[in-house]
């Protein structure tokens, strides 16, 4: 009788339990989608913009990552294609180079006491790759060609040249479409419309074009922050590229269209880890060899990942995208005191939610013998690291020196190594205005803020404003977002002008 009542309690337990999960849920305050109720503005498609944006895709502005070999012939070509194409912006704006080929420009303001804004991209693109071209369209910009000039270039699949900035059924096609002509050329168009319409904007706003971010962003970018550095400048925001707004049904288990507006961006950290064996010829090999060792340590690696953790920053993500996610996981985030690891363990089963919860690591470089018959005495792999806001380079180190213990091994840096990036708050005025901004172009978008887990130039001016904000104001499906830096890269031409709309209702009300 004794042992009924216990068990008749824990289930009685077990039954409030669960109806206080369930009642939580039903009443957690996950964000409501903004409706909007107004009938939006008709944006009028300018076909000289588009003419603009295919003009400058056909410069192959492609970046070098050895400053010695660096060829600015092509970003030469750029500068004269933009002054002339805005020669209105260059009349009634600031406009200089910093470092010989960054680009940047100052729209005077009424109000000097106002901290300036900041727009930046990048003038660089990524090579085309190789294979071959499935269209006659094959146009390519070379120094000595004019633009438009064809000539036999080979590209991986393209159904138009990957410098021919064909306009087709809707798009613009061509490298750089996506990252980031598209987005320079809308600030441009975005930044001209704002001077002809007559309304002086009341704090300074630039515009600030880097020419290597594909390689680094040392010689463009981190120039243009020194060089805004020196001048003393502090920027109430500062607008780079990162998220999407994704089409419903493209961001797994989240059943409405979302804009992802990245505070903050991961870190980077590659490190060679050079192993130490007995070389020599196959025929004898010891019963551990060098390239073995690295087996061993790269699986412990892969299999021992860098705990997971829910930051501070995806849990307002999860708090806002959780209403338009199934029922098992809205529990699991209304109740997340309790259920946490479940989330994390659920989370860390997709490789695109896994990078959001921990520092990932993935293995991308081998090298051993140069002969099948031959042991190399050393061997190095590369192990790279994006690390999560909250971890830092050195406790990365102390992680590849467990799982390399035991060995006789050397582990360098390799590239440049970066810190997680600082989190910009959503309680500012530069976040409402994307906020604003985006009510003002679309309908119905879940607006939240997003950890970036690719790198931007944004990275560099970090020392200049704690408004930071990575963000490319275009909706766009996987398959759009698959062909930046790989073949058809496009931007279809609404996407082009809702983006153009978008910069113009920041610079035109930010102080409204």
């Amino acid at each position: 009788m004794k042992r009924k009542k216990i068990l008749i309690t824990v289930f009685a337990f077990l039954g409030l339990l669960i109806v206080f999960f369930v009642i939580r849920t039903l009443t957690y305050p996950f964000t409501k989608m903004e409706k909007v109720s107004k009938d939006l503005p008709k944006i009028m498609v300018s076909d000289s913009s588009v003419y603009r944006l295919s003009g400058g895709i056909k410069i192959p502005t492609v970046p070098s990552g050895d400053s010695l070999k660096f060829d600015y012939t092509s970003f030469d070509a750029f500068h004269e294609f933009i002054k002339k194409e805005y020669s209105y912006i260059y009349q009634h704006a600031e406009s200089f180079t910093v470092n010989g080929h960054a680009l940047v420009f100052k729209l005077k303001g009424t109000n000097d006491d106002l901290k300036p804004i900041l727009f930046l991209s990048h003038m660089d693109v990524v090579p085309p790759g190789s294979a071959r071209i499935r269209n006659t369209q094959e146009n390519i910009f070379r120094p000595k060609d004019k633009p438009g000039t064809a000539v036999n270039t080979i590209a991986k699949e393209w159904d138009y040249g990957p410098f021919s900035g064909a306009v087709t059924n809707g798009k613009i096609y061509g490298r750089g479409a996506l990252d980031m002509k598209g987005m320079l050329f809308a600030l441009m168009e975005a930044l001209q419309n704002t001077i002809k319409s007559g309304q002086q904007p009341k704090r300074d706003i630039y515009l600030a074009f880097g020419f290597d971010e594909e390689v680094g962003g040392e010689l463009g970018a981190a120039k243009i922050a020194e060089y805004f550095k020196n001048k003393g400048l502090w920027f109430d925001a500062i607008y780079d590229e990162g998220g999407f707004i994704l089409e419903k049904g493209n961001l797994k288990g989240i059943d409405a269209n979302v804009a992802l507006i990245g505070c903050a961006e991961k870190g980077f950290l590659s490190l060679k880890i050079k192993v130490k064996g007995l070389g020599g010829h196959s025929s004898m090999p010891p019963s551990e060899t060098a390239i073995g060792r690295a087996a061993i340590m790269m699986q412990r690696l892969e299999q021992n990942p860098m705990k997971p953790m829910v930051i501070p920053l995806m849990r307002n993500f999860f708090q806002n995208v959780g209403g338009s996610m199934s029922f098992t996981s809205r529990l699991a985030i209304a109740n997340a005191w309790l259920m946490e690891s479940v989330l994390l363990s659920e989370l860390s089963k997709n490789h695109s939610t896994n990078a959001l919860i921990r520092t990932t690591t993935a293995l991308t470089m081998m090298k051993g013998s140069d002969a099948p018959n031959v042991l190399s005495s050393e061997v190095e792999f590369v192990a790279n690291f994006r690390l999560l806001p909250g971890n830092t380079i050195e406790e990365v180190k102390k992680h590849v020196a467990k799982a390399t213990e035991g060995f006789d091994v050397e582990v360098s840096i390799v590239d440049n190594a970066r810190e997680a990036s600082k989190v910009s708050p959503v309680d500012t005025k530069a976040y409402t205005i994307m906020k604003s901004s985006l009510n003002h172009v679309y309908s119905d978008l879940l607006i939240t803020p997003y950890l970036t887990v690719g790198g931007t130039d944004a990275i560099k001016y970090q020392e200049l404003s704690d408004h930071i904000y990575r963000f490319m104001p275009i909706k766009i499906n996987n398959s759009e977002q698959q062909s930046m830096h790989s073949t058809n890269e496009h931007i279809s031409i609404e996407n082009y002008t809702k983006m153009i709309s978008y910069f113009e209702f920041i610079m035109k009300n930010y102080d409204n």
